[in-house]
């Protein structure tokens, strides 16, 4: 049942509807992001609360039913890492600028979606087994991340913002921003534009040149003053 997904716009396509695709689907679902699933089996479908495709994601016509090409990212979460690194292929050639996250079931398989594609690859019980032992060995901090990145209860949440070229902020030094003056957010790190590395409490003088990213912290009226103080909604 493909209902309204031709009109859909930035949406996030889930392949697979295991385990790992219906919690992802339903964390977007309780963000207010749109999902769209893709499976094989029909029997996975019936019923679910989520537009969908039945048929082979690695058929090409398959994601374009699915709005490849005006979504926004693509989750990999099919049972066999073979599966993932043939979708992730096929993805990127039809979407180059497409957000893709893959599912490794294996760490060798890792370097292979990378190199398929994937923005990123997560390995669903190595990370579970690092949440565990976090909770061990930092509760309270292991707590807190979780309540700003999952619970949607509380008022107070984790968030990326760009600088676009055309914001006000562009190539402006850190210190003169005002960020958290202006907004209330607290600015955790940045990474500076075209930088693989995050500064975590970046230096005043730190300059937001075009493309950088804040990574920020701060209830949602304070994310709402951000973005419209950077000019990014």
């Amino acid at each position: 049942m493909a209902r309204d997904i031709d009109r859909m716009t930035g949406h996030v396509i889930i392949c697979g509807w295991g385990r790992v695709g219906h919690a992802g689907a339903e964390y977007l679902k309780s963000t207010g992001h749109q999902a769209v699933i893709v499976d094989r089996d029909a029997g996975r479908l019936e019923g679910i609360d989520f537009p969908y495709v039945l048929g082979d994601v690695t058929d090409d016509q398959v994601l374009l039913a699915a709005g490849i090409r005006h979504a926004h990212a693509l989750i990999a979460a099919l049972d066999t890492d073979a599966d993932n690194v043939y979708v992730t292929l096929s993805s990127r050639a039809l979407r180059p600028d497409l957000v893709i996250v893959a599912r490794a079931r294996n760490e060798a398989s890792k370097s292979k979606l990378v190199r398929a594609g994937a923005d990123r690859v997560v390995n669903p019980q190595l990370l579970g087994g690092h949440r565990m032992a976090s909770h061990a060995l930092a509760p309270h901090v292991a707590e807190f991340l979780e309540g700003v990145l999952h619970d949607e209860s509380l008022d107070y949440r984790i968030e990326q913002v760009e600088i676009s070229p055309a914001s006000e902020l562009s190539g402006k030094p850190l210190v003169a921003t005002r960020i958290a003056e202006m907004s209330g957010v607290q600015l955790l790190a940045v990474r500076p534009a075209a930088a693989t590395a995050f500064v975590a409490n970046p230096a005043p003088e730190t300059s937001l040149d075009p493309g950088s990213i804040l990574i920020v912290v701060g209830s949602s009226a304070q994310l709402s003053a951000l973005r419209h103080l950077v000019g990014a909604g």
